[in-house]
């Protein structure tokens, strides 16, 4: 068998600081590439074969994974919160960087972290990109408000960013003069095509060949739309690999982390190390799950009696997470079973 050379890289914008060693840890070469495809090329032409690299989880992993993994016998990506060893050193440069991630591959020390296929990352982007329309968008409803409010017009709140409402008001109200009118203007002109580049994203990953059987099963769940199946299906990425619904509850945020010393065990609020885009989304189908879904209304009225509205709504929310695990692991719709009928058989 043919030695496994092992080589630690730290990615950044411009550059990449590499170090490369045998099994054994001896040095064998170590430096800095540009971060370019056509370097990255040239630089791998001159690596020793087999070789196996491990990189830091950065906004610049994905393209380098992409580019490296065909000719890797291996490749990992880290975890950066767990590489505690780099942040905590008294001398951190980016050689030291490479040279420390290269020893915990060689020593199968690498805190590794999932690292979703090429296709998944792909789709994620442009629902992340969404979600950020939507925060935009809501931005200029509040402007559209603020600015009506700085100049004393009376509106009615409920029906302010209804088309037909914002011309009869622009139109009608003195109050309103030339200039604050073309704000106005503006700011719903923005609000409109935002809603439309959003919708049209929608539609899109929606209609995914890839995505649209997956989606469909997920919302045949209670309270279940098409923006909390594709959070889930593309945040997740593969089901399989949480081996549990607790671990899957961890991952999305809806417990808290825990210490404990001796026969001393803290329990502290919800964690911070969690999935955020998967987190918001499930709280808010949460909160309106109880609408849609009896035995999720029985499961809310329950947790409240024990606590408050905001423990009743994290109970929700794993429930969920459990519904959503069972169909997309079992590949098929979700089925409400009648409690008679089961005593019955």
């Amino acid at each position: 068998m043919q030695p496994m050379y092992y080589i630690g890289l730290d990615v950044h914008k411009r550059t990449i600081c590499y170090c490369v060693k045998d099994g054994s840890g001896v040095m064998h070469a170590e430096g800095t590439i540009p971060a370019t495809r056509y370097d990255l090329d040239r630089w791998m032409k001159t690596l020793p074969q087999p070789w196996s690299a491990a990189m830091e989880a950065t906004m610049f992993t994905g393209w380098i994974y992409d580019h490296l993994k065909p000719h890797a016998a291996a490749l990992k990506v880290a975890h950066p919160l767990m590489l505690r060893a780099i942040a905590a050193a008294k001398k951190k440069n980016d050689r030291i960087d490479a040279n420390k991630i290269c020893d915990c591959r060689r020593c199968d020390f690498l805190p590794e972290c999932y690292m979703a296929p090429t296709a998944i990352r792909e789709r994620r982007r442009t629902l992340r990109y969404r979600n950020l329309l939507v925060r935009q968008m809501v931005q200029m409803k509040i402007k559209i408000s603020s600015l009506l409010m700085e100049a004393g017009v009376s509106y009615n709140k409920q029906r302010l960013h209804k088309a037909g409402y914002f011309r009869e008001l622009l139109a009608t109200n003195p109050e309103i003069d030339v200039a604050l009118r073309s704000l106005l203007h503006q700011s719903r002109e923005t609000v409109v095509r935002l809603g439309k580049t959003e919708s049209a994203l929608i539609r899109s990953l929606e209609h995914d060949r890839l995505l649209a059987e997956r989606v469909e099963r997920l919302m045949s769940i209670p309270a279940v739309g098409p923006i909390t199946a594709l959070t889930w299906a593309l945040e997740i990425g593969e089901v399989q690999r949480f081996s549990s619904i607790k671990k899957a509850i961890s991952y999305c945020g809806l417990c808290g982390a825990e210490k404990s010393s001796g026969n001393t065990v803290q329990r502290t609020p919800l964690s911070k190390q969690r999935n955020k885009h998967l987190q918001t989304t499930l709280i808010e189908a949460a909160k309106m799950a109880p609408r849609y879904s009896p035995t999720l209304a029985l499961l809310y009225d329950r947790e409240k009696q024990k606590g408050n509205a905001n423990r009743a709504t994290l109970a929700v929310a794993r429930k969920l997470v459990a519904y959503l695990m069972a169909v997309d692991r079992g590949k098929c719709h979700f089925l409400v079973l009648d409690r008679e009928s089961c005593t019955a058989a």
